[in-house]
């Protein structure tokens, strides 16, 4: 049941006899568990309202409190629900991270330890293999930490593009020159239908984006395969495209390769690079682009990892 009281309101004129400075009717919200909120009615004459008026604004005002207690009650599970979802995410990233840094880090010491015991009694190709395994371990951990970062700005909302117009083949040249050691195992190309296509980026990111994808294919493809790079204008957006002619994904898996913690292959030996953050971040990346990213078959084989940015305004030169 409502309450209501007059009290002081400089927007109206209404006063009564029990509290003459009174300007406005002053009535309780209410849901099961008590007041939820005050509703100000302005009154225009001093009588109080008739007993219809009264129970009318009551009903009303209940109606009002049953709806305001069910929308804190939905907005509190949601709350819970984030809370839970956050600490999901908590508890699995340290369960990942504990689990898959163990084997590059073990790796890395024992190498080391190898190096140091050893000393002159190794030949060069061996000492060539154990530098080449502490630089791939090390590399690898650098990409982790990175991807993380970037995970985290994103989390906290901290990422903050700074977007300008980029040429695309400048970021794919950038982003050709980070990859992993093996790239050169595979026939990777570049296929521009405009060499000055441009796009709204944040040319930093964006190039990690690519970075992400392209050393996906090149470790789940076998070496010699095809990595193709390529970008064309749809509309007022650009269409970006890095396709492969590897084994391919399959439908499930595509439906969940952009998950985070989601690794589309769980029976490679290499398990250290299967905590599953690369493109889970690539598709933060995109969507904070206002873009989007999928995964498509290539034909006849091979996986196209297809997303979209905003074009750069064509202006024509006279």
């Amino acid at each position: 049941m409502a309450e209501w009281v007059f009290k002081n309101n400089k927007h109206a004129g209404a006063t009564t006899n029990t509290l003459p400075s009174a300007k406005c009717l002053y009535m309780s919200i209410r849901g099961t568990g008590g007041a939820l909120a005050v509703a100000a009615i302005v009154t225009k004459n001093r009588e109080k309202p008739e007993a219809f008026e009264k129970n009318f604004m009551v009903a009303i005002l209940d109606e009002c409190g049953l709806a305001l207690e069910k929308e804190m009650t939905v907005r509190e599970k949601q709350a819970v629900e984030e809370r839970a979802h956050q600490e999901t995410l908590r508890a699995n990233l340290l369960r990942a991270i504990s689990h898959d840094l163990r084997t590059p880090l073990t790796s890395i010491s024992g190498n080391a330890n190898i190096l140091m015991e050893g000393r002159g009694q190794l030949c060069q190709e061996k000492l060539q293999a154990l530098y080449t395994a502490i630089y791939d371990d090390s590399m690898w951990l650098i990409d982790l930490v990175e991807n993380l970062l970037s995970i985290t700005r994103i989390e906290d909302d901290k990422l903050g593009l700074k977007t300008q117009p980029e040429l695309l083949e400048e970021i794919f040249q950038e982003a050709l020159q980070h990859l992993d050691r093996n790239a050169s195992q595979h026939q990777i190309s570049v296929e521009l239908e405009d060499d000055l296509l441009m796009a709204n980026v944040d040319a930093r990111l964006l190039v990690q984006v690519v970075i992400n994808i392209v050393n996906n294919a090149i470790k789940y493809t076998p070496e010699g395969s095809h990595i193709t790079l390529s970008a064309h204008r749809e509309g007022d957006q650009v269409e970006v495209e890095i396709a492969d002619d590897g084994p391919g994904i399959d439908q499930d898996a595509k439906d969940r390769i952009f998950d985070m913690f989601y690794t589309a292959d769980k029976k490679r030996g290499d398990s250290r690079r299967g905590l599953g953050l690369g493109l889970s971040l690539c598709k933060s990346i995109i969507n904070a682009h206002g873009g989007t990213i999928q995964a498509v078959d290539n034909h006849p084989q091979g996986t196209i990892f297809r997303f979209t940015l905003g074009a750069v305004e064509e202006t024509n030169h006279e």
